[in-house]
């Protein structure tokens, strides 16, 4: 079992709501039945049967989403999240299941530490997490990690997010070694060497404000790295929050090529671009950096046409004593678990950049598929996995909505439009407005 979380099973119906699941082609109004957790039925005018019913008439329904890529931040800075909140803030975002990353104080680079972790989520965890794991002993990029043991311990994938492999051939060596674990390399794709000293995209932007640039070569340098280590290898990668047009570029032509390579996207590299560091509020701080106009844009026709399957939020909590200093001397990293879905509606679904359906199969079916785990449905027979969402809400996004510990959110003081009202987790109620 790669997903760990607190156990139960809840039973009720939810009543008169547009059903929307891409993935098995169904767009109805209806009623959704779920006994002992499981979907049992799916029709009109069902007989509640002394359950509880959710009146949910004029709210849409889907698979609950599935982020790859979140900072828990646990062990060693319980002070910016904890499993517990850091799930409370995802089940209040809709997601029915998430991966957290390593990079934590101690690292998840050893069986001791992750099968912790995993205990630990067991009791409290809100949804079904999975650990992943890290590539390299302690993200020095100096010898791999013990993978076969870690992926028998319950890791869930491997990844030295935050930093790069640091060498080409270490790289290969991973991927070689990784064939028998059956899990994926998740990537952080830079070219350090570039990228040092470097606090927001260079270009413009950065000039006119004199800080120090960080190009987009020095991401598409270390794509292009690992996609050709992939294609020689023939093993299959993942490449984490691209942002830039060339790594698209290059992430297309790999994939044309029958490299078994995907990619993600945040969704702050979606909607924004390096204007809004003219501010210098830190919250606009984030690795890899905003970029321009033309690299949002390469992002979005990248998820149109399937070249990044996957939305995840990177989900980065900083205390506010770490942000609350010059741009220059802040961290990298915003939260996103609980106002991502919000954010692309409102900017780019409503505006009709991106249609509903598509961003729903990029938040659920994307991401399960490519990390191996079970793709939230809503059929008969299947585990409730479900978001009830009200898109006629709009709400103000502000410190104290939130479950997560912390508050660096790119979307202070922003209203939003729609807004999660029930998460339904392996079978269990997991959060409702």
């Amino acid at each position: 079992m790669i997903l760990v979380g607190k156990s139960g099973a809840d039973d009720l119906v939810i009543r008169g709501a547009r059903v929307l699941d891409p993935t098995e082609g169904v767009d109805l109004v209806c009623d959704v039945r779920i006994v002992a957790g499981v979907i049992t039925e799916i029709g009109t005018s069902l007989d509640p049967n002394g359950v509880r019913v959710i009146e949910a008439d004029g709210n849409l329904l889907v698979p609950a989403f599935v982020d790859p890529h979140v900072h828990l931040r646990t062990p060693g800075r319980e002070d910016e999240e904890t499993i517990a909140s850091g799930t409370a803030a995802a089940a209040a975002g809709g997601y029915c299941a998430i991966l957290a990353m390593p990079n934590t104080e101690p690292v998840v680079d050893n069986t001791d530490v992750l099968r912790g972790l995993r205990a630990q989520a067991a009791e409290e965890a809100e949804i079904p997490v999975g650990f992943t794991a890290a590539i390299t002993v302690g993200q020095l990029g100096q010898q791999l990690t013990e993978m076969g043991e870690l992926a028998e311990a319950g890791a869930a994938a491997f990844t030295d997010d935050g930093r790069p492999v640091a060498t080409a051939g270490l790289m290969r060596r991973a991927l070689e070694y990784n064939a028998i674990t059956d899990r994926l390399l998740t990537l952080h794709c830079e070219e350090p060497s570039l990228t040092k000293g470097g606090h927001m995209h260079m270009g413009a932007v950065s000039a006119e404000l004199g800080l120090g640039g960080w190009p987009s070569l020095g991401e598409s340098l270390g794509v292009a790295r690992e996609l050709s280590l992939a294609g020689d290898t023939g093993q299959p990668v993942h490449l984490m929050h691209l942002s830039a047009r060339e790594s698209v570029d290059h992430l297309r032509a790999a994939q044309a090529a029958g490299v078994a390579a995907t990619g993600e996207a945040s969704p702050h590299h979606l909607v924004l671009t390096d204007e809004a560091v003219r501010s210098l509020d830190t919250n606009f701080k984030m690795n890899p950096p905003l970029r321009t106009e033309d690299d949002r844009q390469a992002l979005i026709e990248a998820l149109l046409d399937g070249t990044i399957g996957v939305i995840a939020t990177d989900h980065a909590p900083h205390s506010r004593e770490e942000k609350d200093v010059p741009f220059e001397a802040a961290p990298f990293g915003v939260t996103g678990l609980e106002t991502a879905f919000s954010s692309l509606y409102t900017y780019l679904i409503e505006p009709g950049v991106l249609p509903l359906g598509l961003v729903i199969e990029r938040m659920t079916a994307g991401p399960a598929r490519t990390f191996g785990l079970d793709i939230p449905r809503i059929a008969v027979g299947a585990p409730a996995n479900l978001t009830l969402i009200n898109l006629a809400a709009t709400w103000r996004v502000t410190e104290e909505r939130f479950k997560s510990l912390s508050a660096n959110s790119w979307l202070l003081g922003e209203r939003l439009h729609s807004k999660v009202v029930l998460t339904i987790a392996a079978g269990r109620v997991a959060y409702e407005a």
